[in-house]
């Protein structure tokens, strides 16, 4: 086990429950003080788009799950938990993730439950030829020899799970796994030789709405027939007790955007969080020759407490690690003083292109994005 990580990847069909328990797990590893990364795959594989040889784009997220897994190994992580879809018919390819000690854990659930469960996620407004085919993966997947390990979610509480999982990994991860790999044998893989793209990178304080307006933007850069791909910066950087920095970020920055150049993207947006200049100039070198544009998204103090307050509530789009969701009233009063300070500081920096989102709708403040920022250049 020299040198191999101890990886957990629970897997089953959309709504079953993956990344929620994914975290409790991830949450239970950090709370008892072990070094633990965690990643969704399907963060690591928005890229459109997709190859014709890479239906599915699980070769493709793999290749980026090694990079990142990379990077946990390199700061010292001793176990990642890794939730996301696999192809039921070939499972993970094992071949892009040499360093990975895998362990793999299908979560299923009643097709009534699990009918439920997806209608809920997706809101009021549900697409039913999405509830077939989410019932047909489930149904491949239980026909599938994916792995052998198998918990049913049915009428289990999120804890509940979480416990049925551990019982059938044998407590994952074990005594024996843990024999601390050494960072300095983690495999890597070069991140020279494919230069250029352009990059879009939308910052601003939290609560601003990065990930809603960058999403629809990279929506938008779609429609023109290129080949496109998208990242949330913070998604990549879950590692705990001790959080994650810049630096190990942006190396596996540059190599997912090696994977997505090599499958012919032509430009990335990112969003995430900017401290300074230097922290600028680090991501910068960290791509290379592509060319780099960064939009400073700004909101008023009342615009802003009343989106971080939405999102407490569950006013946006579910993401693994939500600071915001589900926080009390004095907690997201606290995160909201915190978030002028870091807007106010943003505003005396001045970095980037100033995007004023206050009056405006996600698809507005999109627009705003792509006509003062002129992106994408078209010097592919």
């Amino acid at each position: 086990m020299s040198g191999l990580m101890p990886v957990l990847w629970l897997c089953g069909p959309p709504g079953v429950g993956k990344t929620t328990v994914g975290w409790e797990l991830y949450s239970q590893r950090i709370g008892a003080g072990l070094q633990t990364g965690y990643v969704d795959i399907d963060q690591l594989g928005i890229c459109y788009p997709e190859p014709a040889s890479d239906p599915g784009r699980h070769r493709m997220k793999a290749r980026n799950l090694h990079a990142v897994i990379a990077s946990f190994q390199a700061a010292g992580a001793g176990c990642v938990i890794v939730s996301g879809v696999v192809d039921p018919a070939h499972g993970v390819p094992v071949d892009e993730i040499p360093q990975a000690a895998l362990t793999m854990c299908r979560l299923r659930a009643h097709p009534d439950e699990l009918r439920q469960r997806f209608i809920g996620r997706q809101g009021q407004v549900t697409d039913i030829a999405k509830v077939r085919e989410m019932l047909q993966e489930a149904d491949e997947l239980d026909s599938a020899t994916v792995t052998e390990l198998c918990v049913d979610t049915s009428g289990r509480s999120v804890a509940e799970v979480a416990c049925q999982v551990l019982a059938r990994t044998n407590g994952w991860p074990t005594v024996t796994s843990l024999s601390r790999p050494d960072p300095a044998a983690a495999p890597t893989r070069s991140t020279a030789g494919i230069a250029g793209g352009t990059v879009l990178w939308l910052s601003g304080a939290t609560g601003v709405g990065k990930s809603t307006v960058g999403f629809t933007v990279f929506q938008k850069v779609l429609r023109a027939g290129q080949m496109m791909a998208y990242l949330d910066l913070e998604q990549i950087n879950f590692y705990g007790p001790a959080p994650g920095d810049h630096q190990a970020r942006a190396g596996s920055l540059a190599a997912i955007w090696r994977t997505y150049r090599t499958a012919g993207a032509k430009g990335l947006v990112m969003v995430g969080p900017v401290d300074d200049e230097a922290t600028v100039r680090m991501y910068a070198d960290a791509l290379s020759e592509a060319t780099m544009t960064v939009c400073r998204l700004h909101a008023g103090p009342d615009q802003l407490t009343k989106r971080i307050i939405r999102r407490g509530q569950g006013g946006s789009w579910s993401q693994p690690g939500d600071p915001l969701k589900g926080q009390a009233p004095a907690n997201l009063l606290r995160a909201t003083e915190q978030a002028l300070l870091e807007a106010d500081a943003l505003e005396r920096a001045g970095i980037g292109i100033r995007i004023d989102t206050s009056t405006h709708t996600a698809e507005q403040a999109a627009d705003m994005v792509l006509a003062q920022s002129g992106w994408p250049y078209r010097t592919y």
